[in-house]
Formats: C-alpha cells, sequence, structure tokens
C-alpha cells in the first residue's frame, strides 16, 4: 500500500506563504508589479526599515539644497551630497504627498529642519509641505523631494528611473529623465518601487 502524501502546513510553510502574500500585496498597494532596477545595495529589511546611511531622522533633515555632479550630470542634493529624487505620482503644486506608509522606508521625505534649507546654484522655487507623520517636506518647484534608501554616498544616483516613477531633479526643480547606470537593468524584484 502506498502512503498518501498531504501538504505540509507547518510553521515554515506558514512563514513563506505570509511573507509571499505581504509581498503581493506590497506590490499590489503600490500600483504597479514592474521590476525596480537591481543595485549592489541590500534592498531595505522587512518592514519597510531602511537600511542606509540615510535612515536616522536628523539625516532627513535638509540644511542646503546645492548642484552636485553625479554620473547623471549636475542633481539636486542635500548640503551633504546625497541625491533627492521627485516622484511623478505626486502633482507638481501639491499640498501632500501620495508616499506614505512603507513607501516612505524606501523614499524617506527630505525634511525641513529648524530653518528653511538655504539653496546654492539652485534656480527653482524651495518651499514645503506637510509631511506624513508630521513636520515639514522639502519641495523644489513645488515637487516634493525624497531620498533613496539604497543611495549609501554622496552622488549616488540608485534611485534613478526606478518603476519609471522616480527621477533625480534639475537645478529648476524639474525631473531628469534619462537612464544611469541604476535605472537600465532590473531584477525582477517590486518592492520598493512604489
Amino acid at each position: 500500500m502506498r502512503p498518501t502524501l498531504r501538504p505540509t502546513t507547518g510553521p515554515s510553510t506558514m512563514v513563506t506563504a505570509a511573507v509571499a502574500t505581504a509581498v503581493l500585496l506590497t506590490a499590489a498597494a503600490c500600483g504597479s508589479t514592474a521590476p525596480q532596477p537591481s543595485t549592489s545595495a541590500a534592498a531595505p529589511a522587512a518592514g519597510g526599515a531602511a537600511t542606509s546611511a540615510a535612515t536616522s531622522s536628523s539625516s532627513h533633515e535638509v540644511s542646503a539644497l546645492k548642484a552636485s555632479s553625479t554620473s547623471l550630470g549636475n542633481v539636486v542634493t542635500d548640503g551633504r551630497g546625497m541625491t533627492l529624487y521627485l516622484f511623478t505620482k505626486d502633482t507638481k503644486g501639491t499640498t501632500k504627498s501620495v508616499c506614505t506608509g512603507q513607501c516612505l522606508g524606501y523614499w524617506p521625505p527630505a525634511m525641513v529642519g529648524s530653518t528653511a534649507p538655504k539653496a546654492t546654484g539652485v534656480s527653482g522655487t524651495v518651499g514645503s509641505i506637510s509631511a506624513p507623520g508630521g513636520g515639514k517636506q522639502v519641495t523644489l518647484n513645488g515637487w516634493p523631494l525624497y531620498y533613496y534608501a539604497q543611495d549609501q554616498a554622496p552622488g549616488d544616483v540608485l534611485g534613478q528611473g526606478v518603476m519609471n516613477i522616480w527621477w533625480v531633479v534639475d537645478t529648476s526643480g524639474n525631473p531628469i529623465k534619462g537612464s544611469g547606470s541604476s535605472s537600465t537593468s532590473t531584477s525582477g524584484g517590486s518592492v520598493g518601487g512604489y
């Protein structure tokens, strides 16, 4: 007599199913399942917690905006040279960002510190909007600005072109849409694109 095989429903199978469900729900909530660019940096940790040099709340405060030279040309960065991005699902001139929840773990908002950021070599109008969770988020030419959690060093542009909706910003506050080293190859994952 042959034994009947029954599906395993032990703890490891349930954990695997829960993780797979969470990934699918995250991708669906972000409105896209298209692949994101591959990078050499590790993906943010589970639960949306970012693992980059720009993860502490004080490192998200922008005291200055400046033009910095990168592999994509001159782009807007903070005073430390960390690249700032805009999200084309936001609306220019918006009063509220649409990047919320887990999106913020991958794309932390550039926050206004105790004083408005000083702009050097930047011609776009600097402003602010209410940030998710409180405080004020920096805007340039009406676009809310963000960091990318996988950028590790000044001049990194790993967020360029992610999901075709995240772009570096020129000095007048407009998106620079073009491929950089991170936007030309894909890894098949969807988490973090939003």
